[in-house]
């Protein structure tokens, strides 16, 4: 239970230390994601909801609410699609641009700054047994069922 817990209680602490820095720039974890996914696309900085939502590995109602609160605040557009009548492309504004980069640049440095609480050579370790451990969990004959307690 014990290396799980503290797996865990990182989690949390993580999370809660990059909203922190998500949020000095007025958005949320999710909307960095949408705003960061559009801005590694390469210019035009344009993608389908659908590839957007697929590439986070979110629902489209999630996608439909985070583009919606996007959009209000003029950081994505709705532009049509030349390549399909039918839909509509999302794209990243100029403000969206400008935004994700000073975003990105502060959300590595927060990174930065957390790994720098432990030493390279702990941290070098933790790497490869996290990795280790991740490798492990997403194998698909991994997953093994829970026992019900009786």
């Amino acid at each position: 239970m014990g290396p799980i817990g503290r797996i865990m209680r990182c989690s949390a602490l993580l999370q809660r230390r990059l909203g922190e820095t998500f949020s000095r720039f007025g958005m949320s974890a999710g909307e960095f994601d949408v705003l960061a996914t559009l801005r590694r696309s390469g210019a035009p900085y344009c993608l389908s909801p659908k590839a957007l939502f697929s590439t986070l590995m979110i629902t489209s109602g999630t996608m439909t609410h985070r583009l919606q609160r996007l959009e209000a605040n003029g950081l994505v557009l709705r532009v049509p699609n030349s390549q399909d009548a039918r839909s509509m492309l999302v794209q990243l504004t100029p403000a969206g641009r400008d935004l994700i980069d000073r975003a990105v640049e502060a959300h590595i440095e927060t990174e930065r700054a957390i790994l720098a609480l432990i030493e390279p050579a702990s941290l070098t370790l933790l790497d490869e047994h996290l990795s280790a451990l991740l490798s492990e969990l997403e194998r698909p004959e991994c997953e093994t069922p829970v026992k019900d307690g009786r």
